[in-house]
């Protein structure tokens, strides 16, 4: 049984609801807490319903709270507020919304890390998504950035506490150039576009104000060296991801126990390639030919 709380954010796609609820299932947290949001039609009314219901399909010890919404808050408040409300009631927790299918290592992954670094300010959060599906897998099992992915992840009551949804010193981050330091030119010219355009609330979401809350405490990231989540989510009914590379991305298991990492720096190449439409071919045959002259 999984002791760490597990926060499931759900909305109107009942087949994958139903798909990740088994997984999180099989992991039998003792607790769960649902996010959902209202429908933004009547016609999605159905839809939105029988997505909650497939929570009370719960057949084992655990203790749910759910917090729904009646009406139609969008992805920028609906998420964000869910999750401020799940670590106003615990101090950790892993987090997978409804298209996150994970591999039966992610649970584990997420808590021993969880546990490991749980009073490390340096360290904000634990991805189970790795953008290149595997990143020198043949010599480490995770490795630190400051892109963490957020299909799959979990942290602590202590790191969401920085979250702020209204980016309120974004203008004084970019004219001390305090994001262009912190992750070079490139690729700090980037992150100040989309962070202005989520302020100006061109892109409803959360979740590059997540990564602006971390990048303004310099915090990291854990990465897996493999993917232990895979997006189902790529299809016509997403908000965000309807047809994209990382469609391409599948979940994969670790073996345990796994190889410690002691090089606490965010591995400035998988920075690089964070932002790349296309998962690298180079990484792709560097992981074969470790393996074939292992």
């Amino acid at each position: 049984m999984l002791k760490t709380p597990v926060a499931f954010i759900i909305f109107n796609r009942p087949d994958l609801t139903q798909i990740v609820f088994n997984e999180i299932r099989k992991a039998q947290p003792k607790q769960l807490f649902v996010i959902a949001d209202g429908p933004r039609t009547s016609e999605e009314q159905a839809k939105c319903q029988a997505a909650q219901d497939i929570i009370k399909q719960v057949d084992w010890d655990c203790e749910v709270f759910c917090n729904y919404s009646d009406i139609n808050l969008g992805c920028r408040e609906r998420v964000s507020s869910g999750i401020t409300w799940v670590f106003e009631q615990v101090e950790e927790a892993i987090i997978l919304e409804d298209d996150c299918f994970p591999s039966s290592s992610f649970f584990k992954f997420c808590e021993y890390h969880l546990n490991k670094y749980q009073y490390d300010t340096r360290i904000m959060l634990i991805s189970g998504y790795n953008a290149q599906q595997e990143w020198n897998s043949h010599k480490q099992d995770y490795f630190f950035s400051h892109f963490g992915g957020i299909w799959g992840w979990a942290s602590w009551r202590r790191a969401w506490k920085e979250f702020d949804l209204d980016m309120n010193k974004l203008d004084e981050l970019i004219q001390d150039k305090k994001i262009r330091h912190l992750l070079g030119e490139g690729l700090g010219k980037i992150r100040e576009r989309q962070f202005l355009d989520c302020r100006n609330k061109q892109i409803d979401t959360w979740d590059y104000q997540w990564a602006y809350s971390r990048h303004i405490n310099s915090g990291l990231a854990i990465v897996p060296s493999k993917s232990l989540i895979e997006n189902m989510g790529f299809r016509e009914d997403a908000t965000h991801t309807k047809s994209q590379p990382q469609s391409k991305i599948f979940a994969q298991d670790l073996k345990f126990p796994i190889q410690e990492n002691k090089i606490l720096m965010p591995d400035k190449e998988y920075d690089q390639l964070f932002h790349n439409p296309k998962v690298s071919m180079t990484n792709k045959l560097k992981e074969k030919w470790s393996k074939i002259f292992k």
